[in-house]
């Protein structure tokens, strides 16, 4: 990656060129950083170092004895080194425990180094599950606000509006204390120009709320916008993106995530809140200081915070844990599983003793179902995998292709009106339409919802035959004119959900990608299983109904049906499986229906993946560049670590440095004439024997600090990174020896080694950069970018593409 050029007593931690970070289709500028600072950056209050003057003999200046503010910290958009991290951790794990036996404060310090991480992990599940209530009951108030007002309190939203009424429970959404704009302003409800205004308020709502979201994430945190999943996979690989995960992104996030889901745009509040989790933890990580100061430590703490919002988000802290596990962690240990596991039961916990929803639930689309399906219904769910395979492909091909677009042309300049148009246009959209002008949330659950004697849906508008109802379940019967509504109904929903969510997500407000396409799924399963049921009744002689399902029996159960077509619609998009199914599984609270469940996420995910290998969030790292090196795919090429090395062949020689033969002069030339983030360090330019690695920025820091700390350095003082000092004339400046920041253990393969070893190395060890011998001399390098295109390269893909080292 390119660095800046190093001017003496001017170091920075990030340049002018890397303040600026292509997401979702426009660049923005996050110089300010400040709310995820470096560790450790600041320069001052360094402690005095031994150095003599020019007395006439040679001095040795080692003054990095002690550790240096600065040197083993990363600059921004860079790649942590994972090994280096762990043996830092080991390192300090075994001085804690070898304290522990000389005194009892020492052992006290001991164990609560031991409790923290328990203790961070309570901290985070108790934030996570209190924003997560917060955004819910924001969310839902804000929602009903485009409709009506609660006289009784505009607080209220029409629900809680509505427990205290008289009403009777037919007529349980027509209390007189709740109000609909053309009831408050023109004192009644009905005719043209009544429906006009509510059209209009409703309208106009949306476009302020989503107008007031797109402002503030333009405005305060610029990495606000979108679902976050993306860049949340990336920073746990390793990649450095200061202040995506910091306070004020965390601030505006929730408040525009309350604005963007009310605002009935196409999107959902479930993938932000993980990014809003991981916020959460983040923040708290750096009351700790341990997991302040290693970033490979904070990264098994944002595992955990990705598992507490999931938790959250779906109500079900299990598939939080696997979905961490399955879809966004890079590295995770069996003490992370333990750990992810008791944050998403503290947040799970934590939303329920809020309640949002008022129904002792932490989703709004919980269901149950009671009967039983048959193993013939097995060939329905299949067809509903098939199908959301196919939305899944075909989504992530246009959302990329749109997103691609706004990248490339003039349209990526102008987000504020790029929402104001979409919400318009879903707006006038959605009014007419009850099934679209509800709360997504609310459709799905209306879509699961089996229905009851009391149900007054138009879904459960059925011709009823109380004569032939068997205990509390109803039987199959003929659906009454209420249900073909509600059928052309909810297909025209479906048409406009599949194509406005091409456009809504990627925009620059907080969006969320779950709830739309468990939409999408849940409306078509409905349509199938409304199909399926009325099939039943009228043909329950035909033979694939003939062995289990008699007239006046309940066979079919069409909310079942939209259950597994979100979970197929949902699979095809991200490529979730195992915890897709579990997610599912706990918002049914039943086992029952697992099979069904698995059957159409595995066939989903076999469709989608038929057509094209990646999901949406590994499609959008690929378009934003991110230097993400998937675990998941194998690199099946015969090529060999000489073919992917640099320098190449008719490139110039590797720049290197000298063990003991460089003075500070040669150094500097060599940071301000090139652009690598380290250098190999070697025994001299002729042997080319390898000593080990240096990195950019620990060596411009000691040299800042030598000149600015340390008598006698002057330009040609020499550098060396040997233990003892090279012999010089008497007459000689002082010396500088650098050998604390030297790696003296830098990985290396031989020219011969096939790629398909170094890929494994680099998945599996996280590495930054390898180094390549040949006979033992350094022959080059291969950093984690040359990894990335060459894998680009071999895929047909741009190689460029990768933006960032």
């Amino acid at each position: 990656m390119d660095q800046k050029s190093y001017r003496r007593g001017s170091f920075q931690s990030s340049t002018s060129d890397e303040d600026m970070l292509e997401i979702a289709g426009a660049s923005l500028d996050f110089s300010m950083a400040d709310d995820d600072p470096p560790l450790d950056r600041e320069m001052g209050g360094f402690s005095s170092y031994n150095g003599g003057g020019m007395n006439g003999t040679s001095t040795i200046m080692d003054f990095l004895e002690e550790p240096l503010p600065g040197v083993g910290t990363y600059e921004d958009f860079n790649t942590i080194d994972w090994v280096r991290e762990k043996s830092r951790d080991r390192d300090r794990h075994r001085e804690i425990t070898s304290r522990s036996k000389e005194s009892t404060w020492a052992l006290i310090h001991s164990v609560s180094d031991a409790f923290s991480g328990w203790l961070l992990m309570l901290l985070i599940g108790l934030l996570a599950g209190s924003l997560a209530g917060l955004i819910d009951i924001s969310a839902h108030w804000m929602t009903d606000l485009k409709e009506g007002v609660c006289l009784a309190g505009f607080w209220f939203n029409h629900e809680h509006c509505c427990w205290k009424s008289n009403t009777t429970f037919m007529d349980r959404d027509k209390c007189p204390e709740w109000m609909s704009w053309s009831e408050l302003i023109l004192g009644h409800g009905e005719g043209a120009f009544a429906y006009i205004l509510n059209y209009f308020m409703y309208v106009t709502w949306a476009l302020l709320f989503s107008l007031l979201a797109v402002l503030l994430v333009k405005g305060f945190a610029p990495y606000a916008c979108g679902s976050g999943i993306p860049e949340i996979k990336t920073i746990l690989s390793g990649f450095i993106i200061r202040g995506y995960l910091g306070k004020w992104t965390l601030i505006i996030k929730t408040i525009t995530l309350v604005l963007a889901v009310s605002s009935g745009l196409s999107l959902g509040k479930e993938g932000p809140l993980v990014h809003v989790a991981c916020c959460c933890g983040n923040i708290l990580c750096h009351l700790f200081t341990k997991y302040r100061k290693n970033e490979a430590k904070r990264r098994e703490v944002l595992s955990a915070a990705a598992a507490a919002g999931v938790s959250v988000a779906f109500g079900a802290p299990i598939g939080g844990v696997l979905f961490s596990l399955e879809e966004v962690s890079y590295y995770f240990p069996l003490k992370t599983l333990w750990r992810s596991f008791f944050a998403a039961l503290v947040a799970a916990f934590t939303l329920r003793s809020i309640n949002p929803f008022g129904n002792s639930r932490l989703v709004l689309f919980y269901v149950e179902f009671h009967m039983p399906w048959h193993l013939l219904e097995l060939v329905p769910f299949i067809l509903l995998g098939i199908f959301g395979g196919l939305w899944g492909a075909f989504f992530i091909r246009s959302n990329i292709a749109w997103c691609r677009r706004r990248k490339t042309t003039r349209l990526g300049k102008y987000p504020v009106l790029e929402v104001f148009v979409v919400t318009a246009i879903t707006a006038v959209l959605a009014f007419p339409n009850e099934y679209t002008r509800m709360s997504t949330s609310e459709l799905i659950s209306e879509l699961f919802n089996d229905c009851g004697i009391l149900d007054s849906s138009k879904l459960c508008e059925y011709v009823n035959d109380f004569n032939s109802t068997k205990g509390d379940d109803l039987p199959d019967r003929a659906a009454g004119p209420g249900v073909y509504t509600a059928m052309w109904q909810l297909a025209l929903a479906l048409i406009m959900k599949v194509f406005i969510t091409i456009f809504t997500f990627g925009m620059k407000v907080p969006s969320g990608l779950f709830i739309p396409s468990m939409a999408v799924g849940a409306i078509a399963g409905r349509l199938l299983g409304v199909a399926m049921e009325q099939l039943a009744y009228y043909h329950h002689d035909w033979a694939i109904f003939s062995g289990w399902c008699s007239q006046g029996a309940d066979c079919i159960t069409p909310g079942l049906y939209a259950m597994v077509g979100a979970a197929a619609c949902l699979g095809g998009v991200t490529r979730m499986t195992v915890s897709l199914v579990v997610i599912m599984f706990e918002l049914t609270g039943g086992l029952e229906y697992i099979v069904p469940l698995m059957a159409a996420a595995m066939t989903s995910k076999w469709v989608a993946d038929a057509i094209g290998r990646e999901g949406i969030y590994d499609a959008h790292i690929r378009l934003n560049g991110y230097p993400f090196l998937e675990a998941k795919e194998e690199f099946s090429h015969k090529t060999l670590a000489m073919d992917v090395m640099r320098p190449r062949r008719n490139d110039p020689p590797l720049t290197v440095i000298t063990q003991d033969s460089m003075t500070v002069e040669d150094v500097e030339s060599i940071i301000n004439e090139t652009t690598y983030s380290g250098y190999p360090v070697v025994v001299s330019r002729e042997s080319q024997r390898l000593v080990g690695f240096v990195l950019r920025r620990d060596l411009i820091i000691s040299i800042e600090n030598a000149w600015k700390k340390q008598d006698g350095i002057v330009s040609t003082s020499i550098i060396y990174f040997t233990d003892h000092s090279p012999p010089l004339p008497p007459s000689s400046p002082s010396m500088l020896k650098l050998r604390s920041i030297l790696d003296l253990s830098p990985f290396t393969v031989t020219d011969q080694t096939p790629m398909e070893i170094v890929v494994d190395i680099f998945r599996k060890l996280g590495l930054r950069q390898c180094l390549v011998t040949h006979n033992g001399k350094l022959l080059g390098i291969i950093t984690k970018k040359d990894v990335l295109k060459h894998i680009a390269q071999l895929a047909n893909q741009d190689p460029d593409s990768i933006l960032f080292n």
